[in-house]
Formats: structure tokens, C-alpha cells, sequence
């Protein structure tokens, strides 16, 4: 008896249930047409189940204690020369959504009420900056010889603002928890394999994950807020040519990476070549705000 049980409950142990995989699936499509936006600037279909106040709340709380653990730079020229150029990216914004509105037929949805913009200059060797939703940058000094001149400290701030326009932190946020919920789902699923067989089924739906969603997820984030940020240089009459420049002298500083598929970032050499692709556009907007031939500065 006991020994015809056991073999019994190791039978069952091999099955798969279905049932939390068809939850899982029926979840995500009600999800989607529920919680799906079309993105300001671009007209890419994204996910948002937050809103952008929620969002601004979230980056003003996380903004407030980076800088309490930070060393400011509050007086001198270079943080008034980065409060200049974050001023003339924040007021190019608004022209370059019309722009793109106009000539592409982009939607113009932006909730420019949510922006409070400020900007911090760090001192840090960090060679980095960010722009957290709701409209929060910091500049390390870290990153300042690698940029070089105000055109590529455009071309960085630009990107870094691009992310906050584009609302990537509340995408991912959304994203992480499709994520968590597939993952549950997957482990009810395989709740009753052989206990080693499931850890392997596990494994390959955590790469699958991580290299067939997350991954890729981050590197179109990146390259979507590098052509956005290039728009808003050349709309800021800053010089779109240095782009490329900026990601030359960074793949200059030969830091070990991994390879892109691995990475949550594009490789240089692909932001370079995606970068020259869409300058014939930057020049166009250049030209259109400025009126001049770009120089560098």
C-alpha cells in the first residue's frame, strides 16, 4: 500500500500543470490592452500601469537621497555651465514633440506639468549622469573630460533626458512585474516535476528572460533615448556631429564589457553606426531651430 503510494505520488511529480500558464497568458493580454500607450516622441506601443505623478513622486524621493549621500558641486563655472545646457535641452523638449508630431505623426502627449526639472553636479570620478522621471538630473564630474565640450555634454544630457521624456523607468517598472508574475506562474507550473528536472526548466525560462526580454528590453530603451537626445541637442542648437565623437572617446577607454547580447546597454560600435544613421534628421532639426551650420564648441 505504502509502496504503491509512492510510486503513485512520483508519477505525479513528473506532470506539468497548464492551467497557470493559460492564467499567465489570458493576464498578460488583458494587461496589455488595458495598460498599453503609445510613447510621446516616438509612437512606440509601451506598457504603463503607473502614472506619470507616481512616477515624478518615485524619482524626487530616490533623486533627494542620492544627493544626501553625494558630494555637491554647488558654486563655480562648470555647474552653471551644465545648469545652462540642461535649461536649453528642457526648453528644446516641447518643440522637438511638435516637430516629430508634425513630420511623423508622433503623438504629442507628454504631461509637461509632471516635469519639475533640476539638475545636480556631482563629484565623482563615476564616469555617468541620469535623468529619473519626473524630470531629476545629476551630472558626475566623472564623465566631463569624456565629454569633452558642451556639444557632448549636450548629446549626454540629452539622452539622459530623453529617458525621463520617454517614461522608460515606468516601462520597466511594468515590465518587472510581467516578469514576476510569468515567473510564479512557471513555478506553479512545474511544481510537481522531478525536483531536478524542474530546477533545469527554471533555469532555462530565467535565461530566456533575462536574454530574450529584459536584455534586449534595456538596449532599445538605450538606443530610443540616444536618437531622442540627439533631437533634442540639435533642436538645442548644440552640434548632433559630436554624437558620434562622445562614443568614439568612450570605446577609446577600453573598459572591459561583456558582449552585447549580454549587456544592457548596445555596444559603442552600434550606437556609432545607429547615430550617423539618424544625423541626416538631427541636421534637419538643426537647421530648422538654429538656422546656422553647426561648430563645435
Amino acid at each position: 500500500m505504502g509502496l504503491f503510494g509512492n510510486r503513485s505520488s512520483q508519477g505525479r511529480r513528473r506532470g506539468l500543470k497548464i492551467w497557470p500558464i493559460l492564467f499567465f497568458g489570458l493576464y498578460f493580454g488583458y494587461y496589455y490592452l488595458s495598460h498599453s500607450n503609445e510613447a510621446s516622441f516616438t509612437g512606440r506601443k509601451q506598457l504603463l500601469d503607473t502614472s506619470a505623478q507616481e512616477e515624478a513622486a518615485l524619482g524626487l524621493q530616490s533623486y533627494r537621497e542620492i544627493l544626501q549621500q553625494s558630494q555637491v558641486v554647488r558654486s563655480g563655472k562648470l555647474p552653471e555651465q551644465v545648469q545652462g545646457i540642461a535649461q536649453r535641452l528642457v526648453e528644446a523638449a516641447p518643440k522637438v514633440e511638435k516637430y516629430l508630431a508634425d513630420t511623423e505623426g508622433t503623438p504629442a502627449n507628454t504631461q509637461w506639468d509632471t516635469y519639475q526639472w533640476q539638475v545636480s553636479l556631482i563629484q565623482s570620478d563615476q564616469v555617468n549622469a541620469f535623468c529619473l522621471p519626473g524630470g531629476k538630473i545629476a551630472v558626475y564630474t566623472g564623465i566631463i573630460p569624456v565629454a569633452k565640450n558642451n556639444d557632448g555634454l549636450a548629446v549626454i544630457m540629452g539622452h539622459e533626458i530623453a529617458h525621463a521624456l520617454l517614461r522608460h523607468g515606468g516601462e520597466r517598472m511594468a515590465q518587472q512585474k510581467l516578469v514576476q508574475i510569468g515567473s510564479i506562474a512557471a513555478s506553479m507550473s512545474t511544481g510537481e516535476m522531478d525536483p531536478g528536472q524542474r530546477q533545469m526548466v527554471m533555469a532555462a525560462i530565467g535565461a530566456g528572460a533575462q536574454y530574450g526580454v529584459l536584455l534586449p528590453f534595456s538596449r532599445s530603451h538605450e538606443s530610443e533615448a540616444d536618437k531622442v537626445g540627439l533631437l533634442l541637442a540639435a533642436a538645442a542648437c548644440y552640434n548632433p556631429q559630436e554624437a558620434p565623437k562622445l562614443w568614439e572617446r568612450m570605446a577609446a577607454m577600453g573598459k572591459q564589457k561583456p558582449p552585447e547580447f549580454m549587456s544592457t546597454h548596445p555596444a559603442e560600435g552600434t550606437r556609432i553606426n545607429q547615430l550617423n544613421a539618424w544625423m541626416p534628421e538631427a541636421m534637419q532639426v538643426r537647421q530648422q531651430f538654429c538656422g546656422t551650420t553647426p561648430t563645435a564648441q
